[in-house]
């Protein structure tokens, strides 16, 4: 038997999905399938191509439930960038301009934001936001990281450790760190056999570029570096405050290897606002068999004035990044 499933190709900041309504299925599909299909799907050389799988379902406590999984076919808490395009499609289903997404760990707010040029703009909120080792989970015998060495990964860098409630190791780093292959050593390190996280976690180099505008760059746990991650941003934000690089209650543009975006800590920094695009490339159809998997698929809409759109925002940033980093893409 062949399973012919609908998706939309989304992203957020060049951070992509497959959006999967699982009200148009037969069924839901089950944990094993969903992880099969990450994997499979997600393959950018053999599959259709993406960072992960948003899957969308109704939800008795909220407007609509996401859920994600990563290309390596594991659940991820949270995905700041893939609750702005589920966001969207929620809002857009429901006709309302502010919704509620129930996601694996918190029930979130999503709102319609002011568009930018042809660009559909979303404010997602981004909580619960916790620095106790356990919430990541991390092994240290310390009630919290933050601005601290963790010899084992460098004898230079401060780290500070938090959830959003996915993982999140962040340090501030110069130019010269920010270009060097060192985040790359150190997230391989903390996503393999390491002493500090047994899950793994995400890793964020930040470089302050003024005050109330940063750079990020993330390696993201069960994917690699990607052109942006919504909660490493949200994170990296706090963390910039924290140090003096930002402030609360006030916008912060975070530029990164796919656009940017904008965000806002709370005054307690118990939350954290993030708003950015939430683009449509195109809708498809896979054709799935259980024995033998991907079967095919085909493009049946695209979405060109949101491309094109969105691709000014990308060249704007990619200026900004040829101006600090003297390169293209870091």
């Amino acid at each position: 038997m062949i399973l012919e499933v609908p998706f939309r190709k989304v992203h957020g900041s060049r951070n992509d999905f497959l959006l999967i309504d699982e009200e148009h299925l037969p069924a839901p599909p089950d944990r094993e399938t969903k992880k099969r299909w990450a994997i499979t799907l997600c393959d950018r050389k053999k599959g259709i191509g993406a960072d992960g799988i948003l899957f969308l379902s109704p939800s008795g406590q909220a407007d609509g439930a996401m859920r994600i999984y990563n290309a390596d076919g594991t659940e991820a808490s949270m995905c700041g960038n893939g609750l702005r395009c589920a966001g969207r499609y929620f809002i857009e289903k429901t006709g309302k301009d502010t919704i509620f997404v129930e996601t694996k760990k918190a029930v979130l707010e999503v709102k319609r934001w002011e568009d930018g040029p042809d660009v559909p703009l979303f404010q997602v909120e981004i909580s619960p936001v916790r620095f106790d080792p356990e919430s990541l989970p991390m092994n240290t015998d310390k009630r919290e990281i933050i601005n601290e060495k963790l010899e084992d990964l460098s004898r230079e860098l401060l780290f500070t450790a938090l959830s959003v409630p996915n993982p999140h190791l962040i340090a501030i780093v110069s130019k010269e760190m920010m270009l060097s292959g060192e985040q790359e050593r150190i997230s391989a390190f903390v996503n393999g056999k390491n002493p500090y996280f047994p899950d793994g976690v995400n890793v964020s180099f930040v470089y302050p570029i003024r005050e109330g505008e940063i750079f990020v760059k993330t390696y993201e746990r069960g994917v690699g570096f990607t052109n942006a991650c919504g909660t490493a941003m949200s994170a990296a934000s706090l963390v910039a405050a924290t140090n003096g690089y930002a402030k609360r209650n006030s916008p912060v543009t975070v530029y990164n290897n796919g656009g940017f975006v904008r965000t806002v800590i709370s005054e307690d920094g118990d939350k954290i606002f993030l708003i950015g695009n939430g683009t449509y490339e195109y809708d498809g159809v896979f054709r799935w068999q259980e024995d033998a998997g991907l079967a095919g698929w085909a493009i049946t809409r695209r979405y060109p004035e949101e491309e094109a759109a969105y691709a000014r925002i990308e060249r704007k940033a990619r200026e900004k990044i040829r101006e600090i980093f003297g390169v293209d893409k870091v």
